[in-house]
């Protein structure tokens, strides 16, 4: 019993502790932080590090904290996997690295985590222990190819994989946004527009229709009407628009089986169905090709190849095939069956496995795909950009000539 109910513990959340007194190297540290659960495990904590401190106090709550302060990005975690690679490839310790790697870093975010990492190393922790200590910026995969870096001896090779597999997935990810957000973009600016004119241009037209004594054409009327109706109610149109992103947001991120809806809606629309399927195919070889390299055994391997797909449908096939590989049957047969991989990735993968050169071939996969993106996105952007050009002129321009009509009429009865 007594077990359960330690095991059902939820762990004590970490706080912050200011102290002050001396390092490691006899230096003097004014408000130096310590992370622990509480005061008296602080001190043990700086114990641990060997550390004197005379005054160790809780630190005070700053409302403020935070507010204007640059947000970490993927971008900046690929960045410093390739920064702290090179450190190591030059023969520079890696409590060092991290120290010159963190002062140098433009975002004092980044900074700010890059050492407390460091204190984390310098405490006595693995690298992969104190990376997990942060599992928004490093997930399961980045700390699990560490590992075995760390097991193996090849850590410094292994943070050059991570750095290239992050600069390759983040590169896929921006192509994939880019080809989602133009049309975005467009129809945002479109609305802004229509907007603009039915509040501010339209009813300058209705003032001077109103002495025409005459009829006015059913388009004219039926756009002067809409005007109204937006200047009356335009807060129902902006907050409905805005209340309803905020539901299907808020919905997206709580239920599991409306991500699958949307994953799976995703793979079949024309055009960007295609650009989705090919980038879940390419994060699924470079990832998998990725820790197969890295000599994490397949299974293990799997969950977080699962996770990097960035689709659902793609997650659930992949866990799936996990299950089938788990009970000894081949990578190839298990993709095969899940119906979610093209023939020639299957056959690549085929005969990496008769060749005992899989990380190879799903590396030359992942390269073929991920340059297929970029054309479908570059194809998409130049499809698009006509298709724009006139969904804009037939809402901008039949607005214009709805104005112009009676105009026109009145000019030909003159």
């Amino acid at each position: 019993m007594a077990e359960k109910i330690s095991a059902s513990k939820k762990p004590e959340k970490l706080k912050v502790f200011l102290w002050t007194g001396t390092d490691i190297n006899g230096k003097r540290v004014e408000n130096g932080e310590v992370r622990a659960a509480s005061l008296a495990l602080a001190r043990i904590e700086l114990r641990r590090q060997r550390a004197t401190a005379k005054i160790v106090k809780k630190k005070p709550i700053d409302l403020f904290a935070g507010m204007g302060k640059p947000k970490i990005i993927s971008k900046d975690i690929s960045i410093f996997a390739r920064q702290l690679a090179t450190m190591m490839s030059a023969g520079v310790p890696l409590v060092q690295s991290f120290e010159i790697v963190g002062k140098g870093h433009a975002n004092p975010s980044m900074q700010e985590l890059i050492l407390s990492i460091k204190s984390s190393i310098e405490a006595g922790n693995t690298l992969t222990e104190s990376l997990s200590k942060h599992p928004k910026y490093f997930d399961k995969l980045f700390c699990n190819l560490v590992a075995a870096g760390e097991k193996a001896g090849i850590l410094e090779s292994l943070l050059h994989k991570i750095a290239t597999y992050k600069e390759k997935t983040e590169a896929l990810k921006a192509k994939v946004k880019k080809a989602m957000s133009y049309p975005i973009a467009v129809l945002v600016v479109a609305f802004v527009i229509t907007a603009i004119l039915m509040v501010f241009v339209i009813p300058q037209f209705e003032e001077l229709f109103k002495g025409f004594g005459a009829n006015l054409p059913a388009l004219t009327v039926m756009v002067m009407d809409l005007s109204k109706l937006f200047q009356a109610y335009w807060y129902i149109f902006v907050g409905s628009i805005i209340g309803t992103i905020f539901v299907l947001k808020r919905v997206h991120e709580r239920s599991v089986a409306f991500q699958f809806f949307i994953d799976r809606l995703s793979l079949k629309l024309p055009v960007m169905g295609d650009i989705t399927t090919k980038s879940a195919v390419a994060r699924f070889a470079r990832t998998l090709a990725t820790m197969f390299s890295a000599g994490v055994p397949l299974v293990e391997a799997m969950q977080s190849v699962a996770g990097a797909s960035g689709n659902k449908v793609y997650y659930n096939g992949i866990m799936q095939m996990r299950d089938g590989i788990a009970m000894g049957r081949q990578l190839q047969d298990t993709m095969r069956e899940c119906g979610l991989f093209p023939s020639m990735v299957v056959q690549m993968v085929a005969i990496g496995e008769e060749a005992g050169a899989l990380d190879t071939m799903l590396s030359k996969v992942a390269d073929f795909y991920e340059e297929e993106v970029d054309n479908a996105v570059d194809a998409l952007t130049s499809l698009m950009e006509p298709m724009i050009m006139a969904f804009l002129g037939v809402v901008i321009g039949g607005l214009v000539v709805a104005m112009y009509l009676p105009i026109f009429k009145m000019g030909q009865a003159v």
